[in-house]
């Protein structure tokens, strides 16, 4: 494979020009302040699990990554570092968290129901197995709509109100752009599409993709809250829709689908200097 790098995206612009056009924060939380927001919110674990998404990168290139033996491990190891990930989620936290943003979601997150659905966000985070996880999901969803429990119903509220904007669906389009434009500028695929074409394509493949996350989601969500009564899936879901609660999850949704955007970017294009493993 032959190596052209292209210029990438400057950092930031796709999802969080918004943020960044805000007048300097006089406002916005200390390092110290938002590290502990991070803690004890989990999203600092939900950061690291960005990592694992790379198992997805060759599949979008049609590419088998056990080609390439421990060339692999080591490129994504070194792509995807998790310190390097903390480092920018916090600057951008920095300049972009309210203190009332943070305080409101703090007393929440650090309380007995908080702290129980974190190390259950946390484990589910970090599931490596995640086809595992979605077919548990999945079986406990065709479960609950057998019995003709409300539960679902609670669970897409949940869902719906962690990502109230709808940025999901347009954000993973945008991750996905990004790396096949970067994949095709370093060499490694030969894509005769324009940009402007591939985001025609995508429009084209909305409804399927749309539901195709919202039936991941429900199953992710069915499995991670699977020992947390009927109660607390519904006091979690008014909890997240409360506007201050809104503001944390629409600026966290956007720096952690900035930062995976950003390393998709940096992983195709350095796949390039990757050499098909040889048996010996």
């Amino acid at each position: 494979m032959t190596c052209h790098l292209r210029r990438l995206a400057l950092p930031f612009v796709p999802l969080l020009l918004a943020f960044a056009m805000l007048p300097a924060p006089t406002w916005a939380a200390g390092r110290d302040r938002i590290e502990a927001f991070l803690t004890t919110t989990g999203f600092d674990v939900a950061l690291d699990s960005i990592a694992l998404a790379s198992a997805s990168a060759p599949r979008m290139l049609g590419i088998d990554p056990e080609g390439f033996g421990s060339d692999w491990t080591r490129l994504t190891e070194e792509v995807f570092d998790t310190e390097d990930m903390h480092e920018t989620a916090v600057a951008i936290l920095e300049q972009t968290l309210s203190d009332e943003a943070l305080n409101h979601a703090v007393e929440f997150y650090a309380s007995d129901l908080g702290q129980r659905l974190v190390e259950a966000e946390n484990a589910s985070h970090m599931a490596e197995d995640d086809d595992a996880k979605q077919q548990q999901g999945q079986e406990i969803v065709a479960g609950l709509i057998k019995d003709g429990s409300k539960r679902v119903e609670n669970l897409k509220r949940m869902n719906a109100a962690i990502d109230s904007s709808g940025t999901a669906l347009r954000a993973l389009q945008e991750v996905q752009l990004r790396f096949l434009l970067a994949a095709s500028a370093s060499g490694v695929i030969d894509l005769e599409l324009s940009a402007d074409e591939l985001r025609q394509m995508m429009k084209q493949n909305e409804t399927g993709m749309r539901q195709a996350l919202q039936l991941s989601a429900l199953a992710g969500a069915a499995y991670t809250y699977r020992d947390f009564s009927d109660a607390d899936v519904i006091a979690y879901a008014q909890a997240l829709e409360q506007p201050l609660m809104q503001e944390v999850y629409e600026l966290l949704n956007a720096v952690q689908y900035e930062i995976m955007a950003m390393k998709f970017e940096i992983l195709a294009s350095r796949m390039a200097e990757l050499h098909p493993a040889q048996d010996i």
